[in-house]
């Protein structure tokens, strides 16, 4: 047999055998990059099943910033493919940690009250969920389903606020993780500080907060306040036009985000 055939039988084996996932969206873009921006290469109809490579953060959609590099060289959101998993399940491509801060780790994991109930007044309560056109609805205050009627939610349905909220304290430290992550440790941050950024960052997403300007200018030691103020409102918009919703939130946490405390949060908890 001719190395060429060889090589062919190989990649064809290793293709058959490798895992794959449903696509749950009518029509799926798989974009030349991880974000909503890139150009489209192809589209995969609903129940499509993807071979993922790699997986790396980028826009966010609907509160999942993971694109998953598919075996044709292009990007999904992994918030339309059905991995039954809350995070990644493969390796991030290039190797990378998709961190580049420096936590040693013993930041907080949790939020304070003030936090918390912050992000549950601007995300909403919803007691059970409700299948959407993809099958993958949120519930309580913000959690963005990853299998069939949330089977991962280990609190029974309908959710009380009470139950919701350790739902929620359940999900915070997914964020609080990848914020740390994007942050050096000569960052100093209190604990009204660190809610009101992991908020945000609940609400846009992973990839947008690493490639954002606010993580670049505390990094490069900006007096924080001043950022926040500055930087805070402009992530106002969705969908190409601006919300009042998004207007106000960005507001209560600026404003949380200024409130004085002297317990510190981040890079120690």
């Amino acid at each position: 047999m001719k190395l060429s055939a060889i090589a062919a039988f190989v990649l064809a084996s290793a293709t058959s055998f490798a895992k794959t996932y449903p696509v749950t969206a009518n029509a799926l873009s798989c974009r030349s990059g991880p974000g909503t921006s890139y150009a489209v290469k192809r589209t995969y109809a609903k129940g499509h099943q993807v071979s993922i490579s790699c997986q790396t953060s980028g826009t966010s959609v609907n509160g999942n910033s993971i694109w998953d590099k598919t075996s044709d060289g292009c990007y999904v959101a992994d918030y339309y493919v059905k991995t039954g998993v809350n995070g990644y399940v493969t390796s991030k491509c290039g190797g990378s940690s998709g961190g580049g801060g420096g936590s040693s780790g013993s930041y907080c994991k949790k939020l304070n009250s003030a936090g918390v109930n912050l992000i549950a007044q601007w995300e909403g309560f919803v007691a059970s969920p409700k299948p959407d056109p993809i099958g993958l609805p949120t519930v309580g205050y913000g959690h963005l389903c990853q299998r069939k009627n949330c089977a991962e939610v280990k609190y029974k349905f309908p959710l009380s606020k009470a139950t919701a909220k350790q739902l929620l304290n359940d999900d915070l430290p997914k964020y609080t993780k990848c914020l740390a992550g994007y942050l050096n440790s000569k960052v100093k941050l209190n604990d009204n500080q660190w809610a009101a950024l992991t908020s945000w960052t609940f609400n846009v997403g992973c990839g947008n907060v690493k490639s954002s300007t606010l993580v670049k200018r505390l990094n490069k030691g900006e007096n924080p306040n001043t950022v926040a103020s500055q930087e805070l409102p402009k992530w106002r918009m969705a969908g190409g036009r601006v919300l009042q919703g998004l207007v106000n939130r960005r507001k209560a946490e600026v404003k949380l985000f200024k409130t004085g405390s002297s317990k510190q949060a981040y890079p120690k908890c």
